[in-house]
């Protein structure tokens, strides 16, 4: 394996590692969700979907358009003795290949220890709660809070205003006793282990040692390279554990040392990661796709330096409420920010914005992506608003018919 590598070499590595740069499938179907969802090993979750919910986005990145539907019944609706997945923590709340739970066994006491010694916490001090919602749960099978009937399941207080039933059906959840059971219009309903998962997927735990090392080993897989902040956060590591399992592995030799010149960290490259010579993409990343969702590794691959502004105060926005950045190729050169507007059945680009340094030639490659996308959210039509340094050229392209512009979305 090479010593150092350049930045674009750098760029390239980590985009082919994420699946960018490849040849559509024809058709995508459960096969290619799940050979994707296990290279990338999580799907993070987002509850906010005003142009789309964020897990949806990572796949139509890179595989093109796709029914949701198939993606919803091996996640969300996959519960079960056949289950493939579960939801957990593993990076936010994220989707996560069922085989992988041993690893998040020592997450999940961490959690449960943490709150056992400490005298002060929600479920020191709500013990027959969580008794009652077990119990609850034994009894009636996998349910949402919101369909829980009890005299505590009322918003009020911290935790998003969360009730003290869906705090203690969170702290179980944190604590491995209770998982997923599917999302129903995004709500989790949550059961016990023998009623969502395999038989016997918690028998198994590997010890933390262990499965910290197997996680670090597939977020170098799928980050292809990186620095110790970057191989930790993937999963949320504790950095001291992450710089233990990264020296065991480049002592095994499936990691090695490398220098990238402007990077002030080490960094570390994944025995099988390709290098290759030029990716050819055209897609928009979810705020939470692994390209960008650590956002000094963002400022530090392609000098995108971002921030969604959902909670920012209207007036204070730079580029818009949910900005999608806009890969092309091994760079980020613009973002967009999306809104389906279903009842009206329109994509509205609410804002439109290249980089420095980009040109407006940009819009000719955008404008079909767009198109794609209109089409993939079921909408009849796009519009395009007057905010944005691109948002007079890709209205102007956007009005041309889709058959005569040249270039193609690819992902």
């Amino acid at each position: 394996m090479p010593d150092s590598l350049s930045p674009a070499q750098a760029r390239r590595i980590a985009l082919a590692a994420q699946g960018f740069g490849r040849a559509r499938p024809a058709t995508v179907g459960t096969r290619q969700l799940n050979s994707l969802i296990r290279s990338l090993g999580v799907l993070q979750l987002d509850s906010v979907n005003v142009f789309e919910r964020s897990h949806y986005l990572p796949v139509f990145a890179r595989l093109g358009a796709y029914d949701k539907a198939d993606l919803d019944r091996l996640t969300f609706q996959g519960a079960g003795p056949r289950a493939r997945y579960f939801e957990y923590w593993a990076h936010e709340a994220a989707i996560v290949p069922v085989e992988w739970l041993p690893l998040f066994r020592w997450k999940m006491e961490a959690f449960r220890k943490r709150s056992n010694d400490d005298p002060d916490s929600w479920s020191h001090a709500n013990r027959p709660m969580l008794d009652w919602l077990r119990a609850e749960l034994a009894e009636n099978g996998p349910m949402a809070a919101s369909g829980i009937e009890h005299d505590a399941n009322k918003r009020s207080g911290p935790w998003w205003g969360w009730s003290d039933v869906k705090i203690g059906l969170e702290v179980l959840f944190r604590w491995g006793e209770i998982f997923s059971a599917g999302r129903t219009r995004f709500e989790r309903r949550y059961g016990l282990a023998e009623q969502v998962l395999p038989p016997g997927a918690l028998d198994v735990a590997l010890p933390r040692p262990d499965a910290i090392r197997e996680l670090i080993r597939h977020a170098a897989t799928a980050h292809g390279i990186g620095t110790v902040k970057d191989l930790a956060d993937y999963f949320r590591l504790p950095t001291a554990d992450a710089k233990t399992a990264i020296t065991e592995l480049v002592d095994a030799g499936e990691l090695a040392p490398v220098s990238v010149p402007g990077w002030k960290q080490p960094a570390f490259l994944h025995r099988g990661a390709r290098i290759p010579r030029r990716i050819e993409t055209t897609a928009l990343l979810s705020p939470f796709d692994p390209v960008v969702w650590e956002r000094d590794r963002a400022l530090r691959f392609f000098d995108f330096h971002y921030r969604i502004e959902i909670y920012t105060p209207a007036p204070k926005r730079v580029f818009g409420y949910y900005t999608l950045p806009v890969l092309m190729d091994d760079r980020i050169v613009g973002r967009i920010d999306l809104k389906s507007d279903r009842q009206a059945r329109v994509l509205r680009v609410q804002s439109a914005w290249r980089e420095d340094g980009v040109g407006d030639e940009i819009v000719e490659r955008i404008a079909p992506l767009l198109h794609e996308t209109r089409a993939w959210q079921g909408l009849d039509s796009v519009e395009v608003m007057d905010r944005g340094n691109l948002a007079d050229a890709l209205a102007a392209a956007m009005r041309t018919e889709p058959s005569r512009l040249s270039g193609e979305a690819a992902g």
